[in-house]
């Protein structure tokens, strides 16, 4: 068969008319198959079966963490406030004639713990002496001796709260009074137990909201509370107070547990400040063996004994309340608990 034969015996089969049809459907397959095989041809002379456009991937919002910060610089970032009852005013350590001028009621002392924790660091809003001498949960709250609510005295600058309270909510003034103004074989003292339990009572209903107000109006401040140290030897007597051993021994169990409500009451109000994700915290100075070897009636006291005012026969304020050196002692618990921390991050 010669070459051009082919066509011409083709054209002779189908007639001029099929083969017509021959040529259209190869040209139409020239057009089609690109748009089958080849998508981004179809795509661009149709705009149909285009691939769907990927989304842009987009980073993950960077969430902003608040940097933590060391225990000395969560206390020192704003006000320190020093709060409290007479254990944190500082009666029983007066060292000046200004301490005992009769208009100070509080009885705030010039060696007081806060004076050492004030100047032990650099507080950048400053510090302030508040504690008032028999103060009561609810005299922070409402004032005394027509001083403004000590509550009062701290807000949201406020970075740093040390503060003793409940030892006269369980009216311990009271109950020393029963042990010392007593007859010798009588057990007056010990038979104070009913009223101190009801008393303790309260003051775990108390202590605890007195700390939720704190905390609410300082929310970034780490509030610092101490419990009260054992006051008595429980070896010999101590001269002159009517007190046997045993009534001592039943006295720094009081204490004792007094110092573990406080506490359990700081533990339970760090645990809402962290469940709120606050940037403060509650802590607890266990203040209860802070005179060990230096207590009532030893050699060197921590804690003064019994002071009487034989012109008016009563205790003089000083009774069962750190000395000088006992107020020291205690601020070397509240300088360590401060660059301690709380044992949990601050931010």
């Amino acid at each position: 068969m010669t070459p051009g034969s082919w066509p011409r015996r083709l054209r002779e089969r189908l007639g001029e008319r099929g083969l017509a049809v021959l040529v259209l459907v190869g040209l139409l397959a020239l057009a089609v198959v690109p748009l089958v095989a080849m998508p981004a041809a179809r795509c661009k002379a149709f705009g149909s079966g285009c691939p769907r456009p990927k989304p842009p991937v987009r980073a993950d919002p960077v969430v902003a963490k608040e940097k933590q910060v060391t225990p000395v610089e969560a206390a020192t970032r704003g006000a320190y406030a020093a709060l409290g009852d007479s254990y944190s005013a500082g009666v029983g350590a007066e060292a000046t004639v200004a301490d005992n001028n009769p208009l100070n009621r509080c009885r705030r002392t010039s060696k007081a713990y806060y004076h050492e924790v004030s100047t032990a660091f650099r507080f950048a809003k400053g510090s302030s002496f508040w504690a008032c001498s028999g103060a009561t949960t609810a005299d922070v709250l409402k004032g005394r001796y027509g001083e403004p609510p000590q509550l009062d005295r701290v807000n949201a600058g406020t970075s740093l709260v040390t503060i003793s309270i409940g030892g006269n909510d369980v009216g311990f003034s009271k109950v020393l009074g029963g042990c010392v103004m007593r007859l010798p074989w009588s057990h007056s003292c010990t038979d104070q137990g009913a009223d101190i339990a009801g008393r303790m009572a309260r003051l775990r209903r108390d202590l605890p909201a007195l700390l939720e107000r704190i905390t609410d109006r300082a929310p970034s401040a780490r509030v610092i509370v101490m419990g009260y140290p054992k006051a008595f030897s429980e070896v010999t007597g101590v001269g002159g107070d009517n007190m046997t051993v045993s009534d001592q021994r039943w006295l720094n169990a009081r204490a004792y547990d007094l110092g573990q409500l406080v506490r359990q009451s700081a533990a339970e109000a760090d645990a809402r400040v962290v469940a709120r994700h606050g940037r403060g915290s509650v802590e607890f100075v266990d203040a209860y063996s802070a005179f060990a070897g230096h207590e009532a009636g030893s050699a060197v006291p921590y804690m003064n004994g019994l002071a009487l005012n034989l012109s008016a026969l009563e205790a003089e304020p000083r009774s069962f309340h750190p000395t000088a050196a006992g107020q020291h002692a205690l601020a070397q618990l509240f300088l360590a608990q401060i660059q301690k921390g709380p044992g949990r991050p601050l931010s």
